[in-house]
């Protein structure tokens, strides 16, 4: 089913693919507008019709227009009970749909940007001839975690997870959090079947910029052999510059009235993500650390606000949903208790806010070690990744107090390094930065066919 009135004029023509998740569904809608804005190319992007729904999305710009495919996998209000199931569902249902689609388009594709949760993607590129570029909204450095696991298994042996104590320190000892990335056996069968395509594409695009890991980009770039392009972050920060382009929601409002009335740097934003859920007694011991603090704090709670604004007398406020990248960005912020989901991470690296980190599932827990030990720009509250560990109200009240206390000299160091990395994604998104140089790079190669590497430098 279309969405938005114009045709899309002749020209080139990317179809535009996530899986359908948020942390995956936002991050390739923002690189879609970043290129349609940047190029005014031709862009259809593709979803579910239940994910439609749920996002209720206008096209982002005037010559990106949305389709969907019929709802072929589990609904997402229930994923998360079977997600091994999910993703199963994802691997064997959608293409045969999306296939019937690109024959409905009034302007044929000239090439197809997917998810690389969608291996099938390869398959109908190659039956079509139509170049395939493969997203990766996470971490390099993860891709290049499950990307190892998947040589490993290829070759009969077992990724770090499995080895024995005394073998694990010589296997991946660059890349942090590895042995944590997933534990669900069919999860990890899954994923490598996903990453044994992953080189069988023409590109790969990943939602970072390239100062952020170069060692790691460096390191695929050799290793894959296939134009790598870093084109992020994939966040919405464009619509800060234009609030009319904002969709403002009652709960924004809120929000902002609210922070509009703290002090500078005062308030300790709460997020754990759009997906996975912390358990109630640790929710219970949340509330009650927070509270202990001293602190103010924004809690973007989804469905358990109501009842933990009773608790949080008034140095809180909770609310279901905000706008997060304006939240971030609010002068009275100067603090993110964050699930470490990727997107996240890098709004909260825009904004220029130290974190503390709170990873609950998948590679959260490989974000955390990036933000805490990597970039050093935030403290770790949670190292153990599982409902079943609680972190404590005690604890969790020390360490906000650690990382908002402005007179300390350890909070003073992470503000300090948070700073830096803003102002080294600043200039890689400006003109000419590392960001720009990839996007131009993508365009050279698959909009103009002349095969130019992108300038992955230092700048």
């Amino acid at each position: 089913m279309p969405v938005g009135d114009e045709k899309p004029v002749a020209g080139y023509h990317i179809v535009a693919m996530p899986y359908p998740g948020r942390g995956h569904i936002n991050p390739m809608i923002n690189l879609c507008t970043f290129l349609a804005s940047k190029r005014g190319i031709n862009i259809t992007i593709v979803l579910t019709e239940e994910w439609l729904g749920l996002i209720g999305l206008a096209p982002g710009a005037p010559t990106i227009r949305l389709r969907t495919i019929p709802n072929v996998i589990p609904s997402e209000i229930n994923r998360g009970d079977d997600f091994a199931g999910f993703i199963e569902a994802v691997f064997t249902k959608m293409e045969t749909p999306f296939d019937q689609l690109l024959d409905q388009l009034d302007l044929p594709a000239s090439c197809i940007v997917a998810d690389m949760v969608l291996p099938w993607m390869k398959s109908v590129g190659s039956r079509r001839n139509i170049p395939v570029v493969s997203l990766w909204p996470a971490a390099p450095s993860s891709f290049l975690a499950f990307y190892h696991s998947h040589l490993l298994a290829a070759r009969g042996k077992h990724p770090k997870e499995d080895l024995p104590a005394e073998r694990k320190e010589d296997i991946f000892d660059d890349l942090p959090g590895v042995s944590s990335v997933v534990k669900d056996t069919r999860i990890q069968n899954l994923m490598r079947k996903a990453f044994s395509y992953a080189t069988k594409g023409q590109g790969l695009i990943f939602t970072s910029f390239y100062e952020l890991e170069p060692h790691t980009i460096n390191s695929l770039t050799a290793e894959l052999h296939i134009p790598i392009y870093t084109i992020g972050p994939a966040i919405p920060y464009s619509s800060l510059k234009d609030q009319s382009s904002m969709s403002i929601h009652i709960y924004d409002e809120e929000c902002f009235k609210w922070l509009d009335l703290q002090p500078e740097a005062s308030v300790l934003y709460v997020s754990m993500g759009s997906f996975l859920s912390a358990s109630n007694e640790q929710m219970h011991e949340l509330s009650k650390g927070l509270s202990a603090s001293g602190f103010r704090y924004l809690w973007v709670a989804r469905d358990k606000a109501m009842s933990l604004q009773e608790s949080c007398g008034t140095n809180g406020l909770v609310v279901p949903w905000c706008e997060q990248l304006g939240v971030l960005c609010h002068s009275s912020v100067g603090g993110f208790l964050t699930h470490c989901g990727w997107n996240s991470t890098m709004e909260s690296i825009y904004a220029g806010i130290p974190m503390l980190t709170f990873p609950l599932a998948a590679d959260q827990h490989h974000n955390s070690e990036l933000i805490v030990e990597g970039w050093k720009i935030g403290l770790e509250l949670k190292s153990i990744v599982g409902a079943d560990n609680v972190v404590g109200r005690e604890e969790i009240s020390n360490n906000v107090k650690r990382l908002m206390d402005q007179n300390g000299e350890e909070g003073k160091q992470l503000r300090r390094r948070a700073k830096e990395l803003q102002e080294t994604c600043q200039k890689a998104i400006e003109n000419g930065g590392s960001t720009d140089c990839n996007s131009n790079a993508f365009f050279e190669d698959f909009v103009h066919g002349k095969q130019k590497l992108p300038c992955n430098v230092d700048l």
